[in-house]
């Protein structure tokens, strides 16, 4: 059986095993209580942050790296589409932005208003990040603006990216979503497999702001 280590991101993945339909156990890492008294998580990702994921003798980190392995080792699914599927090329733009334009910029953003000394919280990395936050989030709108999806017509594993880029945003007050995103995210997760997977991840105490993931 898959076994997901540790949530924030790792929402992602859980979020996707459910569309799936694969099973897994979603063992929880406890961040705050330092992952070096883990050593069973260490084991399995000795740099320490989520999530991580094992499945038989594999092991893999990365959100977006962990999504592809799995569709490409459980698919096909329609959560991929195959590479001459005209949603291919917005798919994969969008599967990656949601990690490396969108969730890795607005997470530092939030890391300095949640942990940096007061006096060091407006700084030029910051503002950066925001500004690269939202400069990705413009393409977004773009997208949304021409289709319900960010693929186009059909709902995605991109989706799933996106998703929860904009909801990590809104949740730690880094973004107030517009009218075009909150109808996109109210899209989304209307879904079975959002709903199974954030009972999975209430179930452990698992939801968190995904401030030590990838």
């Amino acid at each position: 059986m898959i076994t997901v280590f540790g949530e924030g991101r790792g929402f992602r993945v859980v979020w996707l095993l459910e569309e799936m339909g694969l099973p897994y156990r979603l063992r929880p890492v406890d961040m705050l209580a330092g992952v070096e008294n883990d050593p069973e998580f260490l084991a399995i990702n000795p740099s320490g942050f989520i999530p991580a994921i094992r499945d038989g003798d594999a092991t893999m980190v990365e959100s977006i790296a962990i999504m592809e392995y799995l569709m490409a080792r459980y698919g096909p699914t329609p959560l991929a589409p195959v590479p001459h599927d005209p949603a291919f090329p917005a798919y994969q733009q969008f599967l990656h932005l949601g990690e490396a334009g969108l969730a890795a910029s607005t997470f530092f953003v939030i890391v300095t208003n949640m942990l940096a000394p007061e006096a060091e919280r407006d700084n030029w990395t910051a503002r950066k990040a925001q500004s690269t936050f939202e400069s990705r989030r413009r393409l977004v709108a773009r997208q949304l603006a021409r289709s319900p999806y960010v693929a186009g017509e059909a709902f995605t594993a991109a989706d799933i990216s996106v998703t929860y880029a904009l909801q990590l945003a809104q949740r730690t007050g880094n973004a107030v979503l517009t009218d075009l995103e909150q109808a996109y995210v109210a899209r989304t997760t209307d879904r079975d497999g959002y709903r199974r997977a954030m009972d999975a991840c209430e179930a452990t105490k698992a939801w968190v702001a995904g401030l030590a993931g990838g």
